[in-house]
């Protein structure tokens, strides 16, 4: 069988992957959403912003700083408490009420967090009040778009560019007062003298917040974030979301249309305000999608000429698709109440709560004292000249508080037991030891355990004791080596 060789066909075009973005130019609108937007953002940048400056007075021992991520001493300050590192299950309870936070919130009302507090959103949204300020609003942006280079062009955009550079180094520069004191940080970064990782992080984070927030912004939530696409897992019709109701507003029509045809043209009448103020540009007459951050702007411009035209407003609104199913059959919607608190919300709400006040039980419950024991592994004891058997012990006290500390260290499971330090003579060797714990920070103290020639290998617990009058205290156990002749009571 001969098989016949044909050449490609290289008439029929390949299909394009890739669509080039379509710049979007939110119209400037206002309305109860708009009005909570700018709340949003004013509280979430005065938050960022603001807070590396507040100060928190924590005595002559502990940073001043409200908020404070120290790594140098490996502390995480947050007003009136400290998380040591051991303490780090808080972190990560505070992380995993995050997340749980943001399961709740879209469970409830979709995609809020994405509309409202997203750092993406925030700063997007920013830079968008900026165009606006420079370049007038979507109409005088899209002109001058499409104008040709020129002066004035060059002009405005070196204008707005800068601002874009100031706010994200601004952000950038933010971020790490965090790390250390922000007034000395501020002083050392201006005169040179700031760690090289201080410098390397801000002009990353300048970098970023200048592309992502100045020229990205819609692509970013659209292309890159992975969260829309968990969401999308955790919506169900119970959920409330931004909504077209088709059933009201199809078919579209102009004002002039329904003049002509009373009754045959729904109350959509295809003006795109609801287009044009969407910070992605989304139609979100076409159903719901990952393009939608629910901010709830197209609402604000729907009711908006929904009320210039003496129509009921809500034809673009918060709800669920049971409740608008209902609403298309002549039903009544459920009150918003029921709307939010369905049963997965309350479980969520449930887990979050849960996980919150075992947070809070445990930190009202731990103690601001520690004590942890190592022992010397070589030699693992000395015979002394009279036969007494000696074992040396590295004591680390830990001290949580922003003072000095009066503590007692007690010796048990030893019979005739001694101890003493660096500080303290051998000849005044006693079972317990009185020690002062530097504020603040963990102490290591040299301390040297005796026993009696007959002594035997054990299990040893030292026992901390704060002896103020806020009391307290903790357990280490450990152990006494001795040579094994020493149980029969022989001696080396």
């Amino acid at each position: 069988m001969v098989m016949e060789m044909r050449s490609p066909d290289t008439t029929s075009a390949a299909p394009v992957l890739y669509e080039k973005r379509k710049a979007v130019f939110p119209k400037a609108v206002d309305g109860r959403f708009r009005r909570f937007k700018w709340l949003v953002m004013a509280l979430t940048l005065g938050v960022y912003y603001l807070m590396p400056w507040l100060r928190w007075d924590r005595g002559p021992y502990a940073p001043n700083q409200a908020v404070l991520v120290d790594l140098a001493h490996r502390r995480f300050y947050m007003f009136g408490i400290e998380i040591w590192p051991q303490e780090f299950y808080f972190v990560a309870g505070l992380l995993i009420m995050a997340g749980i936070g943001l399961f709740v919130i879209t469970s409830a009302v979709g995609r809020a967090w994405c509309g409202y507090s997203c750092p993406q959103t925030v700063w997007t949204d920013l830079f968008q009040h900026v165009d606006r300020l420079v370049d007038g609003d979507r109409n005088a942006q899209q002109r001058l778009q499409d104008a040709p280079w020129g002066p004035a062009k060059i002009a405005r955009r070196a204008l707005k560019w800068t601002i874009y550079l100031v706010i994200s180094f601004w952000t950038g520069g933010a971020w790490i007062m965090y790390f250390a004191d922000a007034p000395t940080l501020t002083v050392d970064f201006w005169t040179g003298q700031a760690a090289p990782v201080a410098y390397a992080t801000v002009a990353v984070l300048t970098a970023t917040t200048f592309v992502f927030g100045g020229f990205m912004r819609e692509q970013v939530c659209i292309y890159m974030c992975p969260w829309p696409r968990i969401q999308t897992a955790m919506l169900d019709e119970k959920s409330l979301i931004v909504t077209y109701k088709d059933w009201r507003g199809e078919p579209r029509g102009s004002v002039k249309k329904q003049e002509k045809n009373p009754g045959g043209v729904g109350d959509c009448i295809d003006c795109n305000q609801c287009v044009n103020v969407c910070p992605t540009g989304y139609d979100i007459r076409g159903g719901p999608d990952i393009a939608c951050i629910t901010c709830a702007l197209c609402i604000d411009a729907c009711d908006k000429v929904m009320g210039q035209l003496g129509r009921p407003r809500g034809l673009i609104d918060y709800a669920t698709l049971e409740d608008c199913k209902a609403e298309r059959e002549g039903g009544t919607p459920r009150p918003i109440s029921k709307a939010l608190f369905h049963t997965r919300t309350l479980v969520y709400v449930g887990a979050w709560s849960a996980i919150g006040f075992a947070l809070l039980f445990a930190l009202g419950a731990r103690e601001r004292i520690d004590i942890s024991v190592q022992k010397d592994r070589n030699p693992p004891f000395t015979i002394e000249p009279d036969g007494a058997v000696r074992n040396d012990y590295t004591v680390k006290l830990l001290n949580m508080e922003g003072r000095p500390r009066p503590m007692r260290i007690a010796l048990e499971g030893l019979p005739g037991g001694l101890m003493w330090t660096d500080d303290i003579s051998q000849d005044k060797a006693a079972p317990v030891l009185d020690v002062t714990a530097a504020p603040d920070q963990v102490e290591p103290v040299r301390v040297y355990v005796i026993a009696p020639a007959n002594a035997r290998e054990q299990q040893i617990r030292f026992v901390l004791t704060a002896t103020d009058k806020e009391g307290g205290g903790d357990t280490s156990e450990t152990r006494f080596d001795a040579p094994e002749d020493t149980a029969t009571g022989g001696s080396q």
